[in-house]
């Protein structure tokens, strides 16, 4: 094939989607002179931007451009390909080309291209063929078909990488052995083989770093081999393997998940006589386990401490301590809590006054409840439809009706919309009054709040307009 041809040309060929042997057909290929005068132009059957393009082809700038059979633009053109099949074959073409030689990168380009598309027969005939040739082979290309092999769901075949990244005389890396771990222990049914590269890994020139040991401590904490994974945990230090804050954490919360919630703060002990600094999951996971132990006093008492030991707690942190004590009936407990968070930098949000509201009501706690429910509205949340019905409905219980109506005119001059239970249970209990007259004083500043479309007071009010009627049948029978 000439050294140099037309731009022209190949614009015209890929107009037109010749076929793909054509590219290559030296014959097919047109002798086109360089100058512009000598490729006569047919204006009547080409449109004006196409003329444009014939002068910008035939510009002396064309002579700089490299050929089209270089090993560079087979490349583009494999890469630029959707379908790789036709990538393959513009591949097998070119090498049929007398002198021409692939670019590694071509190789590259080609066989991650196959193996994307699960072309992995093609794939592997490919990387074979790389063995017979010179080629500095990239570490990067095992990484890529590693993963292309986890993706598709295939450990074995993921592990019999590592062993061709041997045949090509490449001392496997950290990474390589890192990511096919991670692809075993994704399946039950490989632990055991993940296990015994991660052990073997020596002999063939790699050795398990942090992240290794972490990814096989993990995997055997969720198989509920906790034994295993804390002599691995040891281990790491026989062998100058430092471990890091994920070491810990991976430990802590497979203890917590064996309720071994004691240990799991021994532990942190441990991690902080280190040096290490825990990070806020870990505390996360210590302070659930000890709410769900009841342990309030140890959470409370760890939380104060996580600032003094640089770790700031946050939103998540608090919510999980006020939950915790609203849930074992000690909400007065919880609102010093939300009273700490703010000395602390952390606003509450919609949850931590929620699982208030709802702990206080829990204990009966109406009037406080009330406090928290107009501190929620002023700040803009909107609260729960289930905590407002509550919180209302115990009024109602109390026989506190002001005090439940004053509740919805707070939340409707907020916009916030009462659910018709909510509007039932109260209209219900004002019907049963002795004495309306006051009530109804205390509804009628309901009704001057302006009500939207949504505020589903119609339906309430349908359900006033039948128990009234039924009311004053009766009373007429008794007359």
């Amino acid at each position: 094939m000439p050294n140099a041809i037309s731009l022209n040309y190949i614009k015209q060929l890929q107009r037109n989607t010749r076929s793909i042997s054509s590219f290559f057909n030296v014959a097919d290929i047109p002798r086109v002179s360089c100058s512009y005068c000598s490729a006569p132009v047919n204006r009547d059957q080409e449109d004006e931007q196409e003329y444009r393009d014939r002068q910008k082809d035939h510009e002396p700038k064309e002579k700089t451009e490299p050929s089209i059979c270089s090993p560079a633009r087979i490349r583009k053109l494999i890469a630029s390909q959707t379908d790789p099949l036709l990538a393959k074959e513009i591949f097998d073409l070119a090498s049929r080309q007398p002198n021409f030689r692939h670019s590694y990168a071509t190789y590259h380009t080609l066989i991650l291209k196959l193996g994307r598309s699960r072309h992995f027969s093609l794939m592997n005939a490919i990387i074979s063929s790389l063995k017979s040739l010179d080629y500095s082979i990239s570490p990067s290309l095992f990484t890529h078909i590693i993963q292309i092999y986890g993706d598709a769901n295939l450990p074995e075949k993921a592990l019999k990488t590592f062993y061709t990244i041997l045949e090509f005389n490449i001392k496997p890396r950290q990474k390589h052995l890192n990511c096919i771990l991670e692809i075993l222990v994704a399946n039950s049914d490989f632990l055991r083989p993940a296990f015994d590269l991660f052990r073997a890994a020596h002999r063939y020139g790699v050795s398990p770093n942090t992240n290794s040991y972490n990814i096989m401590m993990r995997a055997f904490c969720l198989n509920g081999d906790l034994s295993i994974a804390y002599t691995l945990f040891n281990h790491m230090f026989k062998r100058n393997v430092l471990p890091d804050v994920e070491s810990y954490r991976i430990l802590m919360q497979a203890l917590c998940r064996k309720s071994q919630v004691n240990k799991a703060v021994d532990l942190l002990e441990d991690m902080l006589n280190k040096g290490f600094v825990p990070d806020t999951l870990s505390y996360t996971t210590l302070l659930s386990s000890l709410c769900r132990k009841k342990k309030l006093k140890e959470a409370y008492k760890l939380l104060c401490r996580m600032k003094v030991k640089g770790c700031n707690p946050d939103i998540v942190h608090y919510n999980t301590v006020i939950s915790g004590y609203c849930k074992v009936g000690c909400a007065a407990d919880a609102c010093k809590v939300l009273d700490d968070m703010s000395s602390n930098g952390c606003l509450p949000n919609l949850l931590s006054y929620q699982n208030i509201v709802g702990g206080l009501c829990n204990q009966g706690m109406y009037d406080e409840a009330k406090m928290y429910i107009k501190v929620m509205v002023s700040k803009e949340f909107r609260p729960h439809l289930s905590v407002v019905h509550m919180l209302v409905k115990g009024f109602c219980k109390l026989g506190k009706l002001e005090d439940a109506c004053e509740v919805l005119i707070e939340l409707l001059m907020h916009g916030n919309v009462p659910h018709t239970e909510t509007w039932a249970e109260i209209v219900a209990r004002i019907c049963e009054e002795d004495d309306a007259e006051a009530i109804g004083e205390a509804m009628k500043e309901v009704v001057k709040v302006e009500i939207k479309s949504d505020t589903r007071i119609v339906d309430a009010g349908v359900g006033l307009e039948e128990y009234l009627m039924r009311k004053m049948k009766s009373r007429s029978r008794v007359s």
